[in-house]
């Protein structure tokens, strides 16, 4: 049962909404901009309200196997097995020869699962006011994530949600591995004009 329901996060975690949807607009997201199929990518390429749609698409297709799981599995390491397995398929997408996203919007789906709407709600307006404040997407969600770990265990106290977020952390900076080189030269682009 388990395998299951993790293949099914992957696979639904592996649809390119990102790509599909810049393709249906005459483009090829992964030949502009950063490459990059994630939303911050779309909004470079297509404008605000795409990457608005790419975003909240790819927090649905996350959360819908999170919630079908929910129905059967209730041990702990089993659900978090099956949460993080729509971040894998974001980011190693079998549509696209295991490439893929940097996995921000189907991460803040686990967070939306694990902390609930209204905490979630929190931490996204907190978001908004470190991008404002930082202006630069990436290092955002680099501090970001970095929370996560504590604000899991937190609100669950369960060890399987701590681990999760734990295991966020390394994946968020690896997918993050050419923002912080640029970060470091000081060369990553401020999506947020001063």
């Amino acid at each position: 049962m388990l395998v299951i329901f993790v293949t099914l996060g992957y696979f639904f975690g592996s649809i390119p909404f990102g790509y599909i949807i810049t393709k249906l607009k005459g483009s090829d997201i992964t030949k502009q901009g950063s490459g990059n199929i994630g939303a911050t990518n779309v909004s470079r390429v297509l404008g605000f309200k795409y990457a608005v749609l790419v975003g909240a698409l790819d927090v649905i297709k996350a959360i819908i196997p999170i919630y079908i799981a929910s129905r059967y599995i209730t041990n702990e390491w089993y659900m978090a097995a099956v949460v993080i397995s729509p971040v894998f398929g974001h980011i190693f997408s079998v549509w696209l020869k295991f490439k893929g996203g940097k996995a921000i919007s189907s991460v803040f789906a686990s967070i939306i699962w694990v902390l609930g709407w209204k905490y979630s709600l929190i931490l996204f307006l907190g978001w908004i006011v470190f991008l404002r404040t930082i202006k630069i997407m990436s290092l955002t969600n680099l501090i970001i994530i970095l929370f996560i770990p504590l604000l899991f265990w937190l609100q669950t106290h369960s060890f399987a949600y701590l681990t999760l977020g734990l295991l966020y952390i390394p994946i968020v900076y690896w997918t993050h591995r050419e923002n912080i080189k640029r970060l470091r030269n000081g060369t990553e682009k401020k999506i947020i004009k001063s």
